[in-house]
């Protein structure tokens, strides 16, 4: 699904041929689908409206409007039959079912960067509150939305919530200006709190490992570090140095390489595939000889919001592989091998990385940097793909389908798909 200012447009993955067309009430500015794939939402922010469209009957419509609360924020439940709303100034969640036409309230939602967090299994929502001037946390049962456990939390300033992807252990760390991570158990219990420093910028990112046996801090010290599930402590953690100087380390470097044309075919004026093929410029991998010094890029220290620190975490979805970036070194994906805790591959590109996400089926990471090539690493190799398109196509994000076999590569204009041939087992 796409949407093109007040339009909604259904398209078919493999021939991308339009089967649906909705005209919604005013411009798009949220789409999300419900987790069964049957309906879409529609946030139009501006207006405080929500319209959900049916693609079994086209006919079918739904409009809910916030009216004088506003809306900022809005998601499906996991079950895809309920709708949470958060109004202006973070006064309520609302939950609008779409079977019984009940509503549920959710009263003092903090206004935080990740401040609503379900269980895989979709049987438990936490939300992260503020009120009297302390952080808590509610969590509550999807089926029925009644409050199960409701705690204050030991932080200065709650910035982010995680559940475990075994929904056992609900994650709470605090904001950058203190290092501090709670880890709370399914009834409130406080199972341990994680401090790796004081006095200084603390976490950027936090990510669950898929088996739910690692958790991932990435902070603005240049470093991640790796907690067991089995004690909350630190196993190890990962510096990003700007010299790589370890030879067991593979380094693929980016370079630019100018296109061969045979004379021979050469005319005037020059044909339009001459043309973009005489001027566009080809890139390829070469693997450096360590060391390797990195470019590095001091960030602006009298500024809000540093470009330094560990920014982008992610682990394959096998558990073998966690892909990092460090901002103070913003060219380069760091790719560590989690069976061996130490640095596998580092990928060195000519831009800076834009977005970076795993083969939801394979350890297969695909990475963009802002220009019309997305690149792939497996541990089979590195390859970059251009994307055949005429005129400027700067990929600013991807995203992988579920079953692997292709991902939809966004520009701040257009989209494309890139299909990849799925190897015979």
């Amino acid at each position: 699904a796409s949407c093109v200012q007040y339009r909604l447009v259904v398209r078919d993955v493999n021939t991308l041929q339009i089967l649906q067309l909705y005209t919604c009430l005013d411009q798009i500015q949220y789409i999300e689908w419900s987790s069964d794939s049957l309906f879409i939402l529609c946030a139009m922010y501006k207006r405080g409206i929500v319209q959900v469209w049916s693609l079994e009957q086209p006919d079918w419509h739904c409009k809910i409007d916030e009216g004088s609360a506003g809306l900022v924020a809005s998601c499906w439940s996991p079950d895809g039959r309920h709708i949470l709303n958060t109004t202006e100034f973070h006064l309520r969640i609302t939950v609008w079912s779409l079977c019984t036409k009940s509503v549920s309230y959710i009263k003092y939602p903090k206004a935080c960067q990740q401040g609503i967090a379900f269980t895989r299994d979709g049987r438990y929502m936490a939300v992260a509150e503020r009120r009297d001037c302390k952080d808590f946390i509610s969590i509550f049962v999807c089926s029925d939305w009644q409050l199960l456990r409701h705690f204050d939390t030991e932080t200065q300033d709650l910035f982010g919530i995680e559940w475990a992807p075994n929904g056992c252990v609900l994650a709470a760390w605090d904001t950058c200006l203190e290092y501090k991570i709670l880890l709370y158990s399914l009834d409130g219990r406080l199972l341990s709190t994680y401090r790796a420093y004081e006095w200084s910028l603390g976490i950027k990112s936090v990510a669950w490992s898929p088996s739910s046996q690692f958790l991932a801090i990435g902070s603005y010290d240049e470093k991640v570090r790796i907690l067991n599930h089995v004690t909350w402590k630190k196993i190890t953690e990962f510096e990003h140095p700007a010299t790589i100087a370890n030879k067991r380390t593979i380094v693929y470097k980016e370079v630019e390489k100018s296109p061969s044309v045979e004379t021979e075919r050469l005319s005037f004026p020059p044909t339009r595939a001459l043309a973009s093929s005489l001027f566009s410029t080809q890139t390829k991998y070469d693997i450096s000889q360590v060391p390797v010094s990195l470019q590095y890029v001091k960030p602006v220290a009298d500024r809000a919001n540093p470009k330094m620190g560990i920014g982008m975490l992610a682990f394959s979805p096998d558990n073998c592989f966690l892909a990092t970036k460090n901002d103070n070194i913003p060219n380069a994906v760091w790719i560590w091998d989690i069976q061996k805790l130490k640095l596998f591959v580092v990928l060195e590109q000519l831009c800076a990385i834009q977005a970076f996400q795993w083969d939801p089926r394979q350890p297969r990471l695909a990475v963009c940097t802002g220009n019309s090539r997305v690149y792939l690493w497996s541990p089979a190799g590195c390859v970059a793909v251009q994307v055949p398109v005429e005129g400027d196509f700067q990929i600013v994000s991807l995203s992988w389908r579920s079953s692997g076999d292709s991902m939809a590569l966004l520009s701040k204009d257009n989209f494309c798909v890139c299909y990849l041939e799925r190897e015979e087992v």
